[in-house]
């Protein structure tokens, strides 16, 4: 490139239209401008192409090298056109939520939370991820993400966070396994998920179970799914907030001896422009998580 100069979607228009106009008032006329700046703007694209695009000496005809490189000027003007369209539908079709849950959400209630901002007549279209709390916690303060449920305690780093929702729980443990200390069988490990995705939840969910003065041993698995497989063969006890989560050879109980509630909240960037709309929807959030807390 030279003398600063950059390539712009008016040069683009400028080669399209002489091009097929053949005829430098006609092209002028086309792209709304009068021939001397069309003419400046052509011997501007020639420079920063470092080719000649078109022979002037008979009339305006492409060279061999313009032949070659107007499909390329066609699909881009196309490509830029395409994004302003898609700009405009974005617009007109309502503000996009990115939303982060935390994978402990069960998916009917995750389908609840979602759906709250459209059901209250928010012009939004939703997106949604599901993520560890301490990945959806630094995605929010990157902007990568508007709102996240998020596992309660959390260090929240400067974010803002909406009232503590706490989601019953229920033990799941092998059918037949004789239980010791109330509802929750401590003479099996339990199936958490890794520490680091919620430290500070994590250490809370241990330290309330050694209350009971007695050990307490963990098996780190993936997901549910997987914590499910090793209670339905003997080897975990797994404590959900999934009311539905159950196999054969298990049984349920309420985690209530002690109370081992799923403590979620909503997390947002105060900094990010938007953030008063953003927490107004975050109390949409709530009240969906409320509600089911509350049944």
């Amino acid at each position: 490139m030279s003398g600063g100069t950059v390539l712009t979607e008016r040069h683009l228009e400028i080669f399209v239209a002489l091009a097929e106009e053949e005829h430098f008032g006609t092209a002028a006329q086309r792209v709304g401008i009068t021939q001397p700046p069309l003419s400046q703007g052509l011997r501007r694209l020639e420079a920063l192409l470092g080719v000649r695009l078109f022979d002037r000496e008979r009339g305006v005809f492409l060279t061999e090298e313009g032949a070659l490189l107007l499909p390329h000027a066609r699909r881009a003007l196309a490509a830029l056109a395409e994004l302003r369209e898609t700009g405009a539908r974005e617009h007109a079709d309502g503000r996009r939520l990115r939303l982060g849950l935390a994978p402990e959400v069960p998916a009917p209630l995750a389908a609840d939370v979602a759906s709250a901002p459209v059901r209250a007549g928010e012009r939004t279209r939703i997106g949604m991820v599901t993520a560890s709390t301490a990945a959806l916690l630094s995605d929010v303060e990157a902007g990568r993400l508007d709102l996240a449920v998020i596992r309660h305690p959390s260090v929240l780093h400067g974010l803002a966070a909406g009232r503590v929702i706490l989601l019953p729980t229920w033990v799941l443990a092998p059918a037949g396994r004789q239980q010791t200390g109330g509802a929750v069988p401590l003479d099996l490990p339990f199936a958490v998920r890794p520490r680091a995705e919620a430290p500070a939840a994590h250490d809370l969910f241990i330290d309330t179970l050694a209350s009971r003065g007695r050990r307490v041993d963990t098996v780190v698995v993936a997901d549910e799914r997987a914590g499910l497989a090793l209670v339905a063969s003997g080897q975990a006890v797994l404590v959900t907030a999934d009311d539905a989560l159950t196999a054969s050879g298990v049984v349920r109980r309420a985690a209530t001896d002690p109370p081992l509630p799923l403590r979620l909240r909503v997390a947002w960037n105060p900094r990010r422009p938007g953030s008063d709309e953003t927490a107004s929807t975050a109390r949409l959030l709530e009240d969906a998580l409320a509600r089911t807390a509350a049944r």
